[in-house]
């Protein structure tokens, strides 16, 4: 193949890659805000707890910071997920008694108390300089194929999630998570416990968002403080949920991959600015993804894939009964 041929495959594998990256955070807000109605502003802290963990466990020994523990990469994966639902409890235990716009105040709040702390206490994640040499899964291939083996490894991941969401969903737990998100009084009234319900979505949803921060990580093979801005991890992310489809996992895919799709092209877009315009670049960039939300919504208000929601049963063998006046 030619050096040209080569390179569109590798950014095309590069797109898909980090489209499943982000459609792994998009359905773990799914399950916040599609499923139960959590307003989680601060997806960012999240993200961070669970790359700076997979980083932390998986890399060589280094001076000045914590490490050294060279363990495997599913070993910083599943320990990613788990120290982000361990802050996941403690957060929600405070957070989850709030309401709406108040509980988005609290969480970005407190998401950006934990992310500040990793910028700042360089001994145990090496501070701004961040932590490099993070293992990436078969890059002792040839560099296409260790793209590609990585590239199925994330899509692997995001059909796992999916088919165990959609279970979840159309199981009795995901008809509860429904009642509470449409109405907490009524759902309370039937018997569930909501609070329960609500904390059990806010932990799940976070332990997803840990296992993207440490994709994230271990693709890069670098994470430093710049990769958790809240603007790469927590409004794009909102972005691609919204014009997905809240509500539906493939929604959450599909609105992932779109917009990441439309934001790595609005960069070589901005490249033809003049260049007094370059340093405005991320601005012009994030103007044209609100743009983009703005048609599909107009377009479709309810995302691209709109959630599906069951329909009433009938019982069988009960005819329908006509009104009456006595009725």
């Amino acid at each position: 193949m030619s050096d040209t041929v080569v390179g569109l495959i590798l950014y095309a594998v590069s797109l898909l890659t980090m489209g499943g990256i982000y459609a792994v955070i998009a359905l773990g807000l799914n399950v916040q805000w599609g499923f139960t109605g959590l307003f989680n502003a601060g997806i960012a802290g999240f993200f961070a707890i669970g790359a700076y963990t997979s980083a932390i466990l998986t890399t060589a020994d280094a001076e000045g910071r914590l490490g050294g523990f060279d363990l495997p990469v599913p070993v910083g994966m599943v320990a990613a997920m788990l120290t982000s639902g361990i802050a996941a409890w403690a957060i929600g235990r405070v957070c989850l008694r709030l309401r709406s716009d108040y509980l988005a105040i609290g969480t970005i709040g407190i998401a950006e108390i934990l992310r500040l702390f990793l910028k700042n206490e360089a001994w145990l994640t090496n501070g701004v300089r961040g932590i490099p040499g993070i293992p990436r899964p078969f890059e002792s291939l040839p560099l296409l194929a260790s793209q590609v083996m990585f590239m199925v490894l994330v899509l692997g991941i995001v059909a796992v999630i999916y088919l165990a969401l959609e279970r979840g969903l159309n199981a009795p737990w995901g008809r509860v998570m429904r009642a509470i998100r449409e109405n907490e009084m009524a759902a309370a009234a039937a018997g569930k416990d909501v609070e329960r319900q609500r904390l059990e979505a806010f932990i799940l949803g976070s332990m997803i968002m840990g296992l993207g921060g440490a994709l994230m990580a271990h693709s890069f093979k670098f994470i430093g403080p710049e990769a958790t801005e809240p603007l790469m991890t927590t409004f794009i992310v909102w972005v691609m949920l919204i014009a997905g489809g809240s509500g539906n996992n493939l929604g959450a895919i599909a609105g992932a991959v779109l917009i990441w799709t439309i934001w790595s092209v609005t960069e070589f877009a901005v490249k033809g600015l003049p260049p007094e315009w370059a340093v405005r670049s991320s601005y012009i960039r994030v103007f044209l993804i609100g743009l983009v939300l703005q048609i599909v919504l107009q377009r479709f208000s309810s995302g691209l894939l709109p959630e599906r929601l069951p329909k009433p049963a009938t019982p069988e063998g009960v005819p329908q009964r006509a009104g009456t006046g006595d009725d």
